[in-house]
C-alpha cells in the first residue's frame, strides 16, 4: 500500500513539474513575440488613460462668446456666473453676425446674447426675463453638455433673484415649496473617469483572456508543435491547463498594473472591498474566459480565424454585459441570453469591489456562475483537443 501511494505521489509530482515546465514554456514565447507583449503592456496601461481621458460627463473649459446688450448689474451677475472650470471666455461678440462667425470658425462653442432690456425687465416684473444661448452642436457630446449646464445656471439665478427681490413678481416671501435633495451613494462625485476606465480594463482584458489561449494553440498547429505534444507523455488536461495558468499569471500581473499605477493613482478610483477577494475573484474570471479561448483554439486552424471568432463572440460581450448599456434596461430575452456571459458577471464583481465594497455575501452567485461556466468550458476544451488531435 506504501508502494502504491509513493508511486502516486511521484507521480502527481511528475505532472505537476510537467505543468510547469510547459508555463515557462509560455511565457517564453509571449516575451519572444514582443508584438503581443507590447499590445498587452498597451491594453492595461496607454488604453485605460484615454479611455479615462477622452470620456467624460462633466464640462470643462467650453469657449463662450457674449453679446452683452445690457451691462446692467443683473446682466453682470448673469454673465458671471459662466466662469471657470466649466466655462473660459472666447471674448465679447460686437453684433449678431459677428457672433456667428465666432461660431463658424471655431473660436467659440457657444454665444450667450444678453438682450438690452434684461435689467428693466427683472426690475418691473412686466414680462419673463430671457437670454439666448446659440450653441455650436457639431460636437454632439460637448453641445449637449453647454446646453445643460447653461440651463442650470440660468434656473439657478433666476430663483435666487425670486427669493432676493419677492416683490418683483407680486408674491410673497413665504410662499409653500418642494425641496428636492439628491444623495448618491459609491460615487458621490459623479467621476465619469471611473466608470469610463473600469469598463475599458474589463473590456480589454476579456479580449485578452480569450485571444493568448486561442492563439497560443493554434500557434501550435502553424509550427507544427502540435505533433510534438501528441507525442509527449502529456495528457491533453496537462497542456490545455498549462496555457491557462500560464495566461492567468499574465492577467493578474496586468490586473495589478492596471489598478494600482492607472486606475488608483492617476484616476482615483477607490477600493472599498477586499483586493485579495477581487484577485482571487479575477483569476476565477480569466479561468473563464480562458475557457472560451480553448474552445475556439480547437476549432481555427489559423491566426486569422481566431481573430475573427473572437471578434464574433467577444463584441457582443462587451457591449451588452454592463459596460457600455445598463444590463437592466435590456429586454428580458436578450438578459437570459446574457446571463450566460462571463463577463456580465465579472462585472457586478469589479464594480461591487471596488466601489460598492461588496463582499462574497453579495456576490457569490455571480462567483458560482464563473466558477460553473469555467468548469464547463474547460471541459469542452479538453474534450476538443482530444477528439480532433488524438
Amino acid at each position: 500500500m506504501s508502494a502504491v501511494r509513493f508511486g502516486d505521489l511521484h507521480s502527481a509530482r511528475e505532472s505537476i513539474r510537467q505543468v510547469r515546465v510547459l508555463m515557462v514554456k509560455e511565457w517564453h514565447q509571449l516575451v519572444l513575440d514582443r508584438t503581443l507583449f507590447f499590445f498587452l503592456l498597451y491594453i492595461f496601461t496607454v488604453s485605460i488613460l484615454i479611455a479615462g481621458g477622452e470620456v467624460t460627463s462633466e464640462l470643462r473649459n467650453a469657449l463662450l462668446a457674449v453679446r452683452a446688450g445690457s451691462h446692467g448689474q443683473a446682466a453682470r451677475e448673469l454673465i458671471d456666473r459662466f466662469r471657470p472650470p466649466y466655462f473660459r471666455s472666447a471674448g465679447e461678440a460686437r453684433s449678431d453676425r459677428h457672433a456667428l462667425e465666432m461660431l463658424d470658425r471655431g473660436e467659440a462653442s457657444a454665444v450667450l446674447d444678453v438682450p438690452s432690456d434684461f435689467d428693466e425687465i427683472l426690475l418691473t416684473a412686466r414680462e419673463q426675463a430671457t437670454v439666448q444661448l446659440v450653441v455650436d452642436t457639431s460636437k454632439t457630446r460637448l453641445g449637449y453638455l453647454i446646453s445643460s449646464y447653461g440651463a442650470r445656471i440660468a434656473a439657478g439665478y433666476g430663483q435666487e433673484w425670486v427669493q432676493a427681490n419677492p416683490g418683483s413678481r407680486g408674491g410673497s416671501a413665504n410662499l409653500p415649496g418642494v425641496e428636492n435633495e439628491h444623495r448618491i451613494w459609491f460615487n458621490p462625485q459623479l467621476t465619469a473617469a471611473w466608470l469610463a476606465t473600469i469598463g475599458e480594463f474589463i473590456s480589454w482584458m476579456t479580449i485578452a483572456c480569450v485571444l493568448l489561449p486561442a492563439t497560443a494553440l493554434v500557434r501550435e498547429k502553424e509550427r507544427g508543435n502540435i505533433e510534438q505534444l501528441l507525442v509527449s507523455p502529456l495528457t491533453p488536461f496537462q497542456v490545455m491547463l498549462a496555457k491557462v495558468l500560464s495566461m492567468q499569471v499574465v492577467m493578474l500581473a496586468g490586473t495589478a498594473l492596471s489598478l494600482f499605477g492607472i486606475l488608483q493613482h492617476v484616476f482615483s478610483v477607490p477600493a472599498n472591498g477586499s483586493l485579495l477577494l477581487f484577485f482571487v475573484l479575477t483569476g476565477f474570471y480569466t479561468f473563464a474566459a480562458a475557457g472560451i479561448g480553448l474552445v475556439i483554439g480547437t476549432f481555427a486552424r489559423s491566426a486569422a480565424q481566431v481573430g475573427m471568432l473572437v471578434f464574433l463572440l467577444v463584441l457582443p460581450m462587451i457591449m451588452l454585459s454592463g459596460t457600455h448599456s445598463r444590463f437592466e434596461s435590456m429586454p428580458v430575452w436578450l438578459q437570459t441570453v446574457m446571463s450566460v456571459s462571463p463577463m456580465h458577471h465579472y462585472v457586478d464583481i469589479t464594480l461591487g469591489i471596488l466601489l460598492r465594497g461588496a463582499g462574497l455575501e453579495l456576490l457569490w452567485r455571480s462567483v458560482a456562475a464563473l466558477a460553473l461556466m469555467g468548469t464547463v468550458l474547460f471541459a469542452v476544451g479538453c474534450w476538443r483537443f482530444r477528439t480532433k488531435f488524438r
